[in-house]
């Protein structure tokens, strides 16, 4: 059965280059045919496979391929799949130290690789996720136990208008409801204002609220944006706040020295989201949360029971139990040790390097095509642009660029998507993915560019 399957995913991965970069996900009907109840009897591996294989995943959007260049792309290195066999085939329970001490030092050694690459101090302590929204809820708990305790409602929270929509989400869960998160406006570079994060703030206070966190970004999904986390980070010190930094998309660009300047104020951060299926190109539901003071991740989390092992914990190791919500759970810390034992660091800062590359010379390119507006910069490797010609109205600007998104995607080769961000439609493109080399961005272009031409000439 294992080399059943793995000969189909091997073949798979193979031909990722030459399938399209996004498949016909117009599955309505398909999906209703599928409905089954659960069999009385088993089936044979081998026509499972197939229907996986040929019917089921083309049916999807081709995230891993090398085109992929639509939200924020996450590749899926192989060595993690062997981890999550050798962790479902050898089934450890690693939700407390005493389970599985040696497995859960691995998950603790990865950990604090990414607290080392963030810059964040020694006493920082962070959890694995399924990804950037539980990274993110995570943050909030601690940031309410911290500064409001039992005095939840009176609780401010402060976001940008270009936030991910997990914050507002994750805001609420943690108990934080939405009339006190405020959505503070974002500058013509779609970055956080802080004359109106400041005006806001003081503005809460003097009806007797308590704000309480701010949440920036480190690279917005809509325009890749990064907030001023210098200054925003000297807010909260000022005002006695939280500040978590949402790295998901960005935060892995720091490991390259180039990019530090543009991320400065990231290691001051109280906790940062992070997302190894992005910047590490791990698979999804690989997500992670560094808090800089551990015993603030902890004491949001710690909890015992008498049927939980008696043995002494010894207070220098971690225990993921202790540090986050799940008691059950699987073994998402061997994913990113073995990939990084594996590649070493250098290959991931090479990799990340050659993205931001490959990005800065896909908007020279694109920037000179016929019609083409560049609104967002590249900050780190995902840029945002518009289409427009002389005496071109904002609703048909909007329509074409959509188009012009629509059509280049329709060509197969690479995978576009667009966006809303100030009251414009706009088309955006991301370099995130291992397998994305100049091959991709020259299409991209080419593609681009023909898209543009049909425009232009059938409208």
């Amino acid at each position: 059965m294992a080399d059943a399957v793995v000969e189909r995913c091997v073949a798979h991965i193979a031909s990722l280059d030459r399938e399209p970069a996004c498949g016909d996900v117009d599955a309505a009907e398909l999906c209703r045919s599928m409905r089954e109840a659960a069999p009385e009897q088993g089936v044979p591996l081998e026509p499972l496979l197939d229907r996986l294989f040929t019917e089921w995943i083309p049916r999807s959007f081709t995230a891993p391929s090398p085109g992929y260049l639509a939200y924020i792309p996450g590749g899926g290195l192989y060595p993690a799949a062997l981890a999550d066999f050798i962790a479902d085939t050898t089934n450890r329970y690693t939700g407390v130290w005493q389970a599985a001490p040696a497995l859960v030092q691995l998950e603790a050694n990865a950990l604090d690789w990414l607290r080392d690459w963030m810059g964040f101090p020694p006493e920082a302590r962070g959890l694995f996720t399924t990804g950037g929204s539980m990274a993110t809820f995570n943050a909030i708990v601690c940031a309410r136990e911290r500064h409001l305790g039992a005095e939840i409602r009176r609780g401010v929270l402060y976001t940008s208008d270009q936030a991910h929509h997990s914050v507002l989400k994750s805001a609420k869960l943690a108990g934080v409801m939405p009339d006190r998160v405020r959505a503070i406006a974002s500058d013509d570079r779609f970055r956080m204002r802080l004359d109106r994060l400041e005006a806001a703030i003081a503005a809460d206070r003097r009806v007797g609220l308590t704000p309480f966190a701010v949440v920036s970004s480190a690279g917005t999904t809509n325009t890749g944006a990064v907030d001023p986390l210098d200054a925003i980070q000297d807010v909260c010190a000022r005002e006695a706040m939280w500040h978590h930094i949402d790295g998901a998309y960005g935060a892995f660009f720091y490991l390259s020295e180039d990019m530090r300047g543009t991320l400065r104020g990231l290691p001051r951060a109280d906790s940062l989201t992070l997302d190894p299926h992005k910047g590490m190109f791990l698979p999804y539901g690989t997500g992670a949360l560094l808090v800089r003071d551990g015993a603030a991740l902890r004491a949001a989390h710690e909890a015992t029971a008498d049927y939980l092992p008696a043995m002494p914990h010894p207070e220098d190791f971690y225990d993921p139990s202790q540090h986050g919500p799940e008691l059950s759970r699987g073994f998402p810390g061997l994913r990113v040790w073995l990939s990084v034992k594996l590649f070493g660091a250098a290959a991931f800062r090479a990799a990340i390097a050659e993205k931001r590359a490959l990005t800065l010379d896909a908007r020279r390119r694109i920037a000179a095509l016929p019609g083409i507006v560049i609104d967002a910069e590249p900050e780190l490797s995902l840029f945002a642009f518009h289409l427009t010609w002389p005496g071109a109205s904002r609703a048909e600007e909007d329509q074409a660029t959509r188009a012009l998104m629509e059509k280049t995607t329709q060509r197969g080769r690479v995978m576009v998507t667009g966006c809303t961000a100030h009251g414009r439609v706009l088309g955006r493109v991301c370099v995130l993915s291992f397998r994305t080399h100049q091959a991709q961005i020259d299409a991209l272009v080419d593609d681009l560019a023909a898209a543009i031409e049909d425009i232009r000439t059938h409208g």
